[in-house]
């Protein structure tokens, strides 16, 4: 099928930002698409109109029944960065949609303050939970982000003062590239605008205090990192777990037993494009799992309150790869995780106790794959002398569902 829908970039600067193509686009279309503000930037005329007040999903549909006409679909900037391009493309495919982009918020920004945008983390708070942000505290990172409103700015300026990065240099960039242009800077701090432009992308330099806490990506984060209470897979052994488990872009994992949530979230922190859903049938642990979950940057952790097998059954897509931490010694769990997991998907368990191994070791018998003894001891005193003293063996199995 030829394309059939013009997705059309747009700036603030209305029809004056589109090159002769796109405005050609416009004016001949027989539908327009889009929310209040971009479709006012087109005069009215003969073109049947559609906007977002009734919910994407319903434009979807009216737009499906509308193949027969020059649908023309209006977006800020770039509709492929964060924008509509992408979820039209998900739903109508992509030979369906004629992209027409002009610069958007995150290259507009970068000219502004200068930087490479190669070399900046791009991200949205637009719909999303502020604490995304945190994933990107690193010193000297250069952040890009697309508010939610106008009091984003101030939100966003206490959280990174809360976090330890007060000292970071926020910039709030208004209606970028229109007649309403305007900037404003200020440390995190000191931030006193408690509210700006509701059209605003916001640059941050990030400096981190002497109390801020800096976690690396990579998997074997310390116990401190969680709130947990003492049952937790190990820094040691989580790292290779994950690494067991190994994440790869656009994957789902299942923790099943998730307890802290930390294997879960290793996983997202180690691929951004990956997610993940964590199964604990105890509700204190899950509202922990939430707020580790958002202290890491990684809010997007699906939380599932429940017993296995039935709280398996609350989710649809079947992952690509399941950790057992808990609940092994019921062998029905790790059967059942088994079960759901997809063709060519790992499945990663740990057990401890003689009980939960007894039964990978049966698993291992019926099922193959690989069984790791991990040994882990630490130093500790002996006396005025210093020893090093073992932590509990795990017994790891390891299988490809073939």
């Amino acid at each position: 099928m030829s394309a059939w829908i013009t997705v059309v970039g747009i700036g603030e600067e209305g029809l004056a930002s589109l090159n002769d193509k796109a405005r050609h686009a416009v004016e001949a279309a027989d539908v327009l698409v889009g929310g209040e503000r971009h479709l006012a930037k087109v005069p009215e005329g003969d073109a049947e109109r559609i906007d977002w007040r009734d919910g994407m999903e319903a434009a979807y549909d009216k737009i499906s029944d509308r193949q027969d006409k020059k649908v023309v679909v209006l977006a800020s900037g770039d509709p492929m960065s964060y924008g509509v391009g992408s979820t039209l493309s998900r739903r109508f495919g992509a030979d369906a949609l004629d992209v027409m982009p002009v610069p958007g918020a995150f290259s507009m920004a970068a000219a502004r303050m200068g930087w490479s945008l190669a070399k900046s983390e791009q991200l949205t708070v637009h719909g999303r939970p502020l604490e995304r942000v945190n994933y990107y505290l690193f010193p000297g990172a250069r952040l890009l982000i697309l508010a939610w409103d106008g009091t984003t700015p101030a939100k966003l300026a206490r959280h990174l003062t809360d976090k330890g990065f007060g000292d970071s240099t926020v910039t709030v960039l208004e209606h970028l590239g229109g007649g309403q242009e305007d900037r404003i800077d200020a440390p995190a701090r000191s931030w006193s605008v408690e509210r700006t432009a509701d059209l605003n992308t916001i640059a941050v330099e990030v400096v981190a205090g002497p109390d801020a806490q800096i976690w690396p990506r990579v998997p074997g984060l310390p116990e401190e990192a969680y709130e947990h209470d003492g049952k937790i897979t190990k820094r040691e052994v989580r790292a290779a777990t994950v690494a067991a488990l190994a994440p790869k872009p656009g994957e789902v994992l299942w923790d099943v037993g998730a307890g802290s949530g930390s294997v879960a979230i290793e996983w997202m922190r180690a691929e951004p494009l990956a997610e993940a859903t964590a199964f604990e049938k105890d509700a204190e642990k899950c509202e922990a799992i939430e707020r580790n979950a958002a202290n890491l940057g990684v809010p997007a952790l699906e939380v599932v309150q429940g017993t296995v097998p039935g709280a398996l059954g609350l989710v649809g897509d079947e992952p690509n790869a399941v950790f057992v931490g808990g609940g092994i010694a019921r062998g029905w769990v790790i059967d059942a995780a088994w079960k759901r997991l997809k063709t060519g998907g790992r499945l990663v368990a740990n057990a401890v106790t003689v009980e939960a191994q007894s039964v990978l070791m049966d698993f291992h018998q019926s099922h193959g794959g690989e069984l790791v003894r991990i040994a882990v001891a630490k130093s500790d005193a002996v006396g005025s002398m210093t020893g090093l003293r073992p932590l509990m063996e795990v017994l790891q199995l390891r299988v490809v569902k073939s």
